[in-house]
Formats: C-alpha cells, sequence, structure tokens
C-alpha cells in the first residue's frame, strides 16, 4: 500500500469520527461552507450565470470526496435510456490527466492517457459519445457541436459545477454516508448533509447484506434506492477469452488468488470479491486514477490477479497473463427507477427548469 493510500485511509478514517483532527480543523469547515453558500447564492441571483443545454441533463454525483460508486450509474442509466429511445452523450471532468485548453471528444476506444480512466471505461462500454473538460459547459457544448443527434447528456461528476443547469440529479453514496457530516477539511463533505434533501434520487451502495447508511432523504422518499454490485463475467486481458461468473469460479475460485485495484474505495472492490466467495491471498490498494506500470505487479506471486474494468483500460500495455478483468453489473433495489426517472426528465423538459440545487 503506497504512501498516499494510507494517507487517504487515515484521513478517511478521521472523517468518520468527530475526533481531535475534526476538532481543529472546524474553523476551516465553517469557511468552507461560507464559500459553497455564497457560490449557491450567487448562481441563485443570477439565472445567467450559469449555462442551460438546449438538451436534457442528467448529473450523477456525489456530496462527499472520493469514489462512491458512480460510474456503475452512469453505465446503467446510459444503456436503459437508450432503450427508452434517447440518445445519450456523456460529459466528464477527465480526473487524472491534463485536458488542456480544449474539450477532448470522441467515441468507442479512447486513449485513457488522453481522456481518464473512467471516461475511457465509460466510452468502450457504451459506445456513448463522450467530452471531456474540467469545465463542464465547455464539454457539454463540444459534446453537442461534434455530436448533434444526442438529446440527452449525462454528467458524470459535476454536482457541484453549478455552472451547468441540470434537470435532474442522481446522488451515489456508499457505506460513509456523510461521515461524521462535517464539509473538508474536517469531514470528507463538499457540501452540507441537508443537499441530499434536494436531489432527485439517492442510490446507496451496498456489499453484501449491508444496510445502507442512515442520511438525509430525498424528499420523496420512494426516490431513495439501494445498488450492490455483482461480478458476471471476467475477461484474461491478454487473450481476451471471457467466461461467465459461475465458469470462472469452477475453474479458478478456489485457488489463491490476489487483487489489485487503483479507484475511489480499493476495499470495496476487495470486499465484495470475498462476499462472493474468493479466498483472496493478497491484496494490493493504489491511488485513485494511478498510472499502472509493470513494477505496481512485480509484488504479486505467479497466480490469478483480479483487476478492475476501470484498472484495465490502463492495463492493456503490461502484457501480463495473469490479469483477469472483473465485470459487474448493478442490481438495485428498486429495477424500475429509471423507467420512472425518464418519465420524470420528459414532463421536466416541458415546464422551465429550475437552478441548480435550487428546490
Amino acid at each position: 500500500m503506497s504512501v498516499r493510500v494510507r494517507l487517504t485511509d487515515w484521513l478517511h478514517r478521521q472523517w468518520q469520527k468527530k475526533g481531535w483532527f475534526s476538532l481543529i480543523m472546524r474553523p476551516l469547515s465553517a469557511l468552507a461552507a461560507l464559500f459553497v453558500r455564497r457560490k449557491q447564492q450567487r448562481y441563485e441571483q443570477d439565472p445567467s450565470a450559469s449555462y442551460r443545454s438546449p438538451v436534457p441533463v442528467i448529473v450523477v454525483g456525489n456530496i462527499i470526496v472520493g469514489g462512491a460508486g458512480k460510474t456503475p450509474v452512469v453505465l446503467a442509466l446510459t444503456e436503459q435510456l437508450r432503450t427508452l429511445g434517447w440518445t445519450p452523450g456523456i460529459i466528464s471532468r477527465g480526473y487524472g490527466v491534463d485536458i488542456g485548453p480544449t474539450p477532448c471528444v470522441g467515441q468507442g476506444q479512447l486513449a485513457a492517457e488522453q481522456f481518464g480512466d473512467e471516461p475511457t471505461l465509460i466510452a468502450a462500454q457504451t459506445q456513448a459519445p463522450i467530452a471531456v473538460h474540467p469545465r463542464r459547459v465547455l464539454a457539454a457544448q463540444a459534446l453537442l457541436k461534434e455530436f448533434p443527434a444526442v438529446d440527452l447528456i449525462i454528467a458524470d461528476d459535476g454536482l457541484q459545477h453549478l455552472a451547468l443547469q441540470r434537470d435532474l440529479e442522481v446522488v451515489v453514496q456508499d457505506a460513509r454516508g456523510v461521515g461524521n457530516g462535517y464539509l473538508l477539511p474536517a469531514g470528507p463533505l463538499r457540501e452540507s448533509p441537508e443537499r441530499l434533501r434536494r436531489v432527485d434520487w439517492l442510490i446507496s451502495q451496498i456489499v453484501a447484506d449491508q444496510a445502507p447508511p442512515s442520511t438525509p432523504q430525498p424528499a420523496d422518499p420512494g426516490r431513495s434506492l439501494t445498488m450492490s454490485l455483482h461480478p458476471y463475467q471476467l475477461e484474461h486481458l491478454i487473450s481476451g477469452r471471457r467466461l461467465d461468473w459461475s465458469d470462472w469460479y469452477q475453474a479458478y475460485g478456489q485457488q489463491d488468488l490476489q487483487a489489485l485495484a487503483a479507484i475511489g474505495q480499493p476495499a470495496r472492490f476487495f470486499t465484495m470479491l470475498r462476499a462472493c466467495g474468493l479466498r483472496l491471498n493478497q491484496t494490493f490498494a493504489l491511488p485513485d486514477h494511478a498510472a499502472l506500470q509493470v513494477q505496481d505487479f512485480q509484488a504479486l506471486h505467479d497466480g490469478p490477479v483480479l483487476i478492475t474494468r476501470k484498472d484495465a483500460v490502463k492495463c492493456q500495455h503490461l502484457n501480463d497473463s495473469r490479469l483477469w478483468v472483473v465485470d459487474v453489473q448493478p442490481v438495485f433495489s428498486h429495477p424500475g427507477w429509471i423507467a420512472e426517472l425518464d418519465s420524470l426528465l420528459r414532463k421536466r423538459r416541458l415546464t422551465p427548469p429550475s437552478l441548480p440545487g435550487v428546490p
């Protein structure tokens, strides 16, 4: 485990309690809260300061720092809304890469070093067009210019990016919930916990039979649901050989396995694998969005190494025969929620939009 990962783990442990670290950081959190509120007020008072896309916008985000499980939700929304008649496109920030002044726009197989690991994964799995830039407005404009058939934008992250107006907001949280309830740096939050009451859907990612965290809920309690991730197939990275979960488990599941992850919450990936009955001999956690190199795998033994699909886009050059990519699918406690979202989206598009985050 790298120094950066250990420091991140330490911070998250501190942020789950109201201990000495949170106490001494609370004055800075008060300043952060003041900044957030003034930013919200600025957009509330001047609607012209934000951009209204000519097509609907769905933001999938979170109020807590670190990965909370947004990508599986973005994938599910993209695929299911396409079956409901939409032509979705994706916008993203592109964490971990230097985008430059001009948005990167593409479709299909993209370069992770140019677009970032998550956009590359989303583009490959959905085949939806994607635009990447820290300024989501520029990304949205570039996407619509390059792909005029797009009639719906799904923003991967960007809940706090108020310069882009949105029609619906979907927040994803994990077992951390809202932590100790404080904003950065005394706690893990980017906004007040009360922000959750104003989102359209709240999805809690759980592992195994874990209970969802106790947090503020949306105004409509029927729009709070859980999501669990389950492996359904594995791909041998070098050969491209694919096995469904039961066949792979029968062939390899009783071996001493290893797992490596460079995602926001690596332990969640390892816990999911163990909950499925796998015995992990070694686990290696690396910083989120880390560029994976040969040396990152040198400490692993000769047996199978399980990695995430997000990390796989950065491992194509390694030529390592041990690597197996775990493909997961989300299981929602309310399977019909995307159909309900589709219906609400079509109704909302007929009425004047509200400002971001404002009821």
